[in-house]
């Protein structure tokens, strides 16, 4: 086939243009941009994210005005938190459990522990027609338009087992300063993606200073964690690592094809690699370079491993800046209380050496500092050049492999 008839062949198996390139849907996902799960105590859970973990509050959010009055007092705490690890205004969201199943009683099933699974797209554009796209199809939306605090547009198609997943572009970016947006800014709530083309944010912040708004005065992280007593390549910090980046998000589910067909089919992720791990069946699928951002599990997998029994998440990834800062890690957060674990490496393909560190309400975070990244033909290290790890006797460094540091880099100062 010549490339004319490529070319056509293409285009009568697409039928969009993404920024004026073919595709076979209406956007294109970049990455995950930011993961949530609701939670018993926010104040408790946040010593963890905060304190230990290194993540900021951007700011916070009472859910208590939209409770009925007769529920206010019954469920306890209504406050959670946008929280941070880079400039986005958030890429880690912890929301009180009982308040949230009020308004959201989806949240209530065994999948609602995961607040949100967040992905970003390029353009408003991609949003809009995306939206679209789902609508005419049929799909489930459980809602759309643009949330405060955040400022990102999107909507929030749930995939077959409930879990929330969200399609976003433009989330507000916090600077050197440290400030959110004030709430004065959020004037305008959309309920749907807006008619294009809309005014750019830019200007929507000049708006705001001509209308007497003083955008300075948004909330500002005072808590620092704890004095800075940690050398971090250099810089000293509270904890003796930084959070690179988020991912990847791991699912048990009791209905592999379908779960696989909305990941693959609907959001448009690539399947990486297949794991047959005693006779499970386990799928990971990538949005960009890295291995994998996803990772479905067969259900019956939860109870050998010893994870939370009521949830289908097995774990969150957070990726730190080094090896050294990994070991570093789990040193600090053992003396610090923290349970940590560990899993078959085989259930983990792309990465090497890492670590689980259990959250007060029993959630799995995954700590580690390696993902392997695929090229342009789509194809992943063979297993046979990926070292073998044993949990039982990490070395004190290791051998660097062609992509060791690369993906996603972490932009901005550390601390």
């Amino acid at each position: 086939m010549n490339k004319p008839e490529r070319l056509a062949s293409a285009v009568a198996a697409a039928e969009f243009q993404v920024g004026g390139v073919i595709m076979r849907r209406p956007f294109r996902i970049r990455r995950l941009g930011h993961f949530g799960v609701n939670v018993a105590d926010p104040e408790k859970s946040k010593d963890f994210y905060c304190r230990l973990l290194g993540f900021r509050i951007s700011d916070p959010i009472d859910f208590g005005p939209r409770l009925p009055e007769d529920k206010r007092a019954s469920v306890g705490t209504t406050t959670g938190y946008f929280s941070r690890h880079g400039t986005d205004h958030h890429s880690f969201v912890f929301f009180p459990r009982d308040a949230y199943s009020v308004l959201n009683p989806h949240s209530l099933k065994p999948s609602g522990a995961i607040n949100q699974i967040t992905w970003q797209v390029g353009s408003l554009q991609e949003v809009s027609d995306a939206f679209d796209w789902f609508t005419r199809r049929g799909k489930q939306i459980r809602r759309a338009g643009r949330d405060l605090p955040g400022s990102n547009w999107h909507f929030y198609p749930p995939d077959p087992d409930g879990h929330t997943n969200e399609l976003y572009y433009g989330i507000e970016q916090i600077g050197w300063d440290g400030y959110s947006k004030p709430r004065e800014m959020y004037g305008v709530r959309y309920t749907k993606p807006p008619n294009l083309p809309h005014q750019s944010e830019y200007a929507e912040v000049m708006q705001a200073t001509k209308d007497g708004i003083a955008i300075e005065e948004g909330l500002r992280a005072s808590d620092m964690g704890g004095p800075e007593t940690y050398d971090v390549g250099g810089i000293l910090l509270a904890r003796p690592f930084k959070i690179a980046r988020i991912g990847p998000v791991r699912l048990f589910t009791e209905d592999m094809e379908a779960m696989v067909r909305f990941y693959r089919d609907d959001l448009g992720l690539a399947i990486t690699e297949e794991v047959t791990y005693k006779s499970h069946h386990c799928v990971f699928l990538r949005a960009n370079t890295e291995h994998h951002t996803m990772a479905l599990y067969p259900l019956a997998l939860r109870e050998e491993l010893r994870l939370r029994a009521d949830t289908t998440l097995m774990s969150f990834g957070l990726q730190l800046g080094s090896y050294k800062q990994l070991r570093d890690a789990i040193a600090f957060l053992k003396d610090n209380g923290v349970t940590i674990k560990y899993l078959p490496p085989e259930l983990f393909p792309g990465i090497d050496y890492c670590a689980f560190a259990i959250d007060p309400d029993g959630f799995a975070f995954q700590l580690y500092y390696y993902m392997e990244q695929i090229g342009w033909d789509g194809k992943p290290r063979p297993e046979s050049q990926r070292p073998e790890i044993d949990n039982a006797k990490w070395p004190e460094a290791v051998e660097g492999h062609s992509d060791t540091f690369l993906g996603e880099p972490f932009l901005g100062p550390l601390g």
